[in-house]
């Protein structure tokens, strides 16, 4: 990874979800950074500095912050962050929000088992956190024009289904349809917004059934963080000014495979 140049920033970058060392967040940040982004890094525990270290030991600008997404208080707390830091935001990579790994019951299981609060917890840790950000990000994205949004859904609610995850798809079907509704409204301000949708990804948080079906998806293996990264980055990017309002499916082909092994 290149450092990051003196001087007033190219780009700021906000990544949320990045505690993970393995994680697809924290791997977007490092593909920012090599893109020669500043970066504001969070997460929901303090491993986040742990990230934040290592980002330095390279030489990339960067902050992280501890706080829980689904308090709208720690979107604009990062906001401010960035603009107190480096007086602009022009990235945004939404990629907080999963199933509880603590308390799988959480937020999984037929709908007849899941009762009202177990529901409204699944959307706010996954659907309303995304609505908190844009809505506290958007304003300093657009005030530079340019500005990019990147959404991190799945192909889980999008694109296809898993039994037992009726909140999981519905939140991340919702963040493909608020991408499409946020590129419509704020194009006219040079703003893109796009979601992403991976498939099996080999990460930290991957279960040993996520893994087997990796293997017998056509490529006959999980995808990397990595490689939603690169995806990730290019959404970010200049070059992709005008890809607005899609949802850019990563997953080997396994959603298009009409046999198995």
């Amino acid at each position: 990874m290149s450092p990051v140049a003196d001087g007033p920033p190219e780009r700021v970058a906000l990544v949320t979800g990045a505690g993970a060392a393995d994680g697809i967040g924290f791997a977007s940040a490092r593909a920012l950074a090599a893109s020669g982004a500043r970066l504001v890094v969070t997460s929901t525990t303090r491993r986040i500095f742990e990230r934040v270290e290592e980002l330095s030991a390279v030489g990339v600008d960067a902050r992280g912050l501890v706080g829980d997404l689904t308090d709208p208080a720690t979107s604009s707390s990062l906001v401010e962050l960035a603009l107190e830091s480096w007086g602009r935001l022009d990235v945004v990579v939404h990629n907080a929000g999963m199933t509880s790994l603590s308390d799988p019951a959480f937020s999984t299981g037929a709908l007849e088992e899941i009762d009202a609060a177990h529901w409204h917890a699944g959307i706010a840790r996954n659907l309303d956190t995304a609505f908190y950000v844009a809505k506290a990000c958007l304003p300093a994205l657009g005030a530079h024009g340019a500005g990019r949004m990147v959404l991190v859904a799945s192909v889980t609610g999008p694109v296809m289904a898993m039994r037992h995850e009726p909140i999981y798809a519905a939140a991340k079907a919702g963040l493909v349809g608020l991408a499409r509704s946020l590129a419509l409204d704020y194009a006219d301000r040079g703003v893109t917004v796009n979601a992403v949708a991976p498939g099996w990804i080999a990460t930290g948080s991957q279960t040993d059934h996520e893994a087997r079906q990796g293997l017998a998806s056509p490529m006959g293996l999980s995808g990397t963080a990595e490689e939603i990264a690169a995806v990730i980055d290019f959404l970010a990017s200049p070059r992709a000014s005008y890809v607005t309002g899609q949802c850019i499916v990563v997953d080997g082909a396994n959603s298009i495979a009409e046999e198995r092994r």
